[in-house]
């Protein structure tokens, strides 16, 4: 299994990064100090036909989750907002293709792959994070569908998305229930979206609370058949998750090259800060953990287009998800210490990465919990002889 860029990823790799010095890196300080949703950046997406990259060939993608790591990484190096606005709409994407039925993926798909719809994704709740068994809100059968009740926070892209998929058990409150994803539905009565979150990082691109107050849901908008439906969405997640592990990997090369360029600028003690042998030291560093998350990466979007799936995948991809953005936090941690006092004001762009990074050692399953799925992988699951 070979993980070199062959010349088509190369070619992608040559575009994205041409763009997104040119078009997106003059953007990026703004859409993080106003927090508004950067619509233009979208639009420019939509108009490189990005939303399908990891996709199958017949919505235009390449079915390749190795290119959309690459496109990931390279916007990633100057933008992590941008960046998040592919990850955003390529998570329903992939939920409803892989879980979906040919009638919902007929009325969803070709919306999400030109730009016309925007969708979410919402497991989280606030006693459930990590902890997705614990999901409280429910979905209660009725004549031709469910009525769900419940709450959930930290729902992304939710302000601007034209329906939501939405993590519910069904059943009776006093039953342990099935989980199950329903298609919720812009203009459904008795759903409220909250506001949007002040965030530390990711600032872009919104985060909101859900309420649902007794809102039906028609039958044809459950997602796969009932009590399977969501296991076969979280094993498709399983495929996805190198790239975000690909964000840390752009997000590391960016600090680095910031950090670089910092030090070759300035001078003490009659000479250049580039050129004392500790700081040299720390920029090795960051090289060498960037590389070797990018490796990591690589490996495991390869593993997936080669059609590994299982546990194997699973660790391959903990990996990846875990080292690639630890590696991120570290970096960014250190071009801090070397930008010094200059590091902490919010006129240089590495205050920005700093706190983006520490965002992706949380979203899309904590450090902590991947962790726990590769402990399991090699030492096997707690408790058990």
């Amino acid at each position: 299994m070979s993980f070199e860029l062959n010349d088509e990823l190369r070619q992608i790799q040559e575009l994205i990064r041409d763009v997104a010095m040119r078009r997106v890196a003059p953007r990026a300080a703004e859409i993080d100090r106003t927090a508004e949703y950067p619509q233009d950046m979208f639009d420019l997406l939509r108009e490189l036909e990005l939303f399908t990259l990891p996709f199958s060939r017949a919505y235009g993608g390449s079915e390749s989750v190795l290119a959309a790591c690459v496109a990931i990484e390279e916007l990633g190096r100057v933008c992590y907002n941008t960046a998040y606005l592919l990850v955003v709409q390529w998570v329903p994407f992939g939920a409803i293709q892989a879980g979906g039925d040919a009638d919902q993926q007929q009325r969803f798909l070709p919306g999400l792959a030109s730009g016309a719809l925007r969708g979410a994704f919402s497991t989280t709740e606030p006693q459930s994070g990590s902890d997705v068994a614990g999901i409280q809100t429910r979905a209660r059968r009725v004549d031709g569908g469910y009525r769900i009740s419940g709450a959930k926070i930290w729902c992304t892209n939710s302000s601007v998305a034209d329906f939501w998929l939405v993590a519910a058990k069904t059943g009776e409150e006093d039953t342990p229930g099935a989980i199950n994803l329903f298609i919720v539905e812009r203009g459904a009565r008795g759903f409220e979206v909250g506001r949007k979150e002040d965030k530390l990082g990711a600032r872009g691109v919104p985060s909101c609370a859900l309420f649902l107050d007794d809102v039906f849901v028609p039958e044809e908008n459950r997602l796969g058949p009932e009590g399977q439906g969501f296991k076969i969405v979280m094993e498709a997640f399983n495929k996805s998750r190198p790239i975000i592990a690909a964000r840390g990997v752009g997000l590391a090369q960016g600090a680095m090259e910031l950090a670089i360029d910092f030090v070759r600028q300035r001078r003490a003690f009659g000479q250049a800060v580039s050129d004392f042998q500790g700081v040299r030291w720390m920029i090795a560093d960051m090289a060498i953990q960037t590389e070797a998350a990018r490796n990591l990466v690589y490996r495991a979007a390869a593993a997936v287009d080669a059609g590994l799936s299982g546990p194997e995948l699973g660790r391959l991809a903990a990996i990846a998800k875990c080292h690639a953005t630890d590696t991120a936090m570290r970096v960014a941690t250190d071009a801090v210490q070397l930008f010094g006092s200059a590091g902490i004001s919010n006129e240089y762009p590495i205050n920005r990465f700093f706190r983006d990074a520490k965002v992706l050692q949380i979203v899309e399953g904590t450090n902590q919990i991947q962790r726990n799925i590769i402990a399991n992988s090699v030492i096997g699951r707690a408790g058990r002889t």
